[in-house]
């Protein structure tokens, strides 16, 4: 497949610390089976779960944000390959079939546009070439009823996850229709208009093509929601939001009861769940914020819907280890990693 570099076992050990008396996840992991084409590879592995990278910030640069959203997934990777292989999480059940790799992609864009306006043009025309790459993948695993783990990246490729794995379950024979449901612990809606494709409006493409049947954002902040996104979400009856206000301001209901009506809003089929890093406070994204839910919060949101959804995929976007102002955080892959053990866990 175009764009995706898969890993062998030299590449995984080369980031596990091996210690003796220890046996590290990065010691149990599956990867694809070398000279196998991927959908083989996938549809021949006994894990039921398949962890993939999305290393990149084009989606993001295409929605005038600030790049770096493609620096989460090594240092994610790094955190996740050591974590303790034990009862509580072996590690065997997982496939790490590898990353998307757009770098070239990016790089023509930013050596060939010659002023911001043609940049952003055709950040926006990439963004269609990375939800085609994302969608193929995430459509051959779940084709093959595994769960796949999206680790971006900017929060456009929600809309490749989402139509991927509508065709995927499918062609599997699960669902009837080639339509999911989506919940989103995020303090945006990301259902902006359609304008091209970009990081803030993956829902509203999704929604628009068929692929997206109920969606439900948890933790939204009312200082962020678009006044026209708001107009057409609450005037549909198949779109729902709880803002971080009514939760823990107002106190309408707590947070885990928040988690159980998106749930319970979008369990007539299947479901992905959306995790944007730029709703947990202090975390670093393009859109980081003082404000918003604690990492504890999207432990519980991660645990809680893994448990009670018709689980379709995991997509956790937006994270970054640095960004292009030079912030910095080494702690943004540790956090996602806890988020994916968790996750798997509470399934298996």
């Amino acid at each position: 497949m175009q764009y995706l570099k898969t890993y062998n076992k030299h590449d995984v050990l080369s980031l596990t610390r091996l210690r003796r008396f220890e046996t590290k996840i990065g010691e149990r992991v599956q990867l694809a089976q070398d000279r196998l084409p991927m959908a083989e590879a996938i549809a021949k592995s006994s894990a039921r779960f398949v962890v993939v990278g999305i290393p990149e910030d084009i989606g993001v640069k295409a929605n005038l944000g600030i790049g770096g959203a493609d620096s989460a997934w090594m240092p994610f990777l790094q955190a996740f390959l050591n974590v303790q292989s034990n009862d509580f999480f072996p590690g065997d059940d997982v496939l790490l079939l590898g990353h998307l790799d757009f770098t070239e992609l990016s790089a023509l864009i930013e050596n060939n546009a010659h002023s911001n306006e043609e940049r952003i043009e055709a950040y926006r025309h990439a963004v269609n070439t990375v939800d085609d790459a994302v969608e193929h993948l995430v459509k051959t695993i779940t084709e093959n009823k595994k769960i796949p783990i999206i680790i971006g990246g900017g929060h456009n490729n929600a809309y490749g996850c989402l139509k991927g794995a509508a065709k995927g379950l499918f062609k599997a024979g699960v669902i009837p229709l080639a339509q999911v449901n989506a919940i989103n612990l995020d303090a945006h809606a990301d259902y902006r208009p359609i304008e091209g494709r970009h990081s803030g409006n993956a829902f509203r493409y999704a929604d628009e093509d068929g692929y997206l049947e109920k969606y439900c954002v948890i933790g939204l902040h009312e200082n962020y929601l678009p006044q026209n996104v708001w107009v057409d979400m609450v005037n549909d009856p198949f779109l729902d939001i709880i803002t971080y206000e009514d939760i823990f301001l107002h106190e309408k209901r707590n947070f885990i009861q928040a988690i159980a009506h998106a749930i319970d809003f979008t369990s007539d089929t299947y479901c992905g769940i959306e995790l944007d890093l730029d709703s947990v406070e202090h975390t670093l994204s393009s859109a980081m914020s003082p404000v918003g839910v604690r990492p504890l919060h999207a432990r519980q949101y991660v645990t809680f819907a893994a448990a009670d959804c018709k689980v379709a995929y995991l997509h956790i976007c937006e994270g970054a280890a640095h960004l292009a102002d030079g912030r910095k955080d080494d702690t943004t892959g540790k956090l996602i990693s806890y988020l994916v053990s968790d996750f798997i866990k509470t399934i298996v």
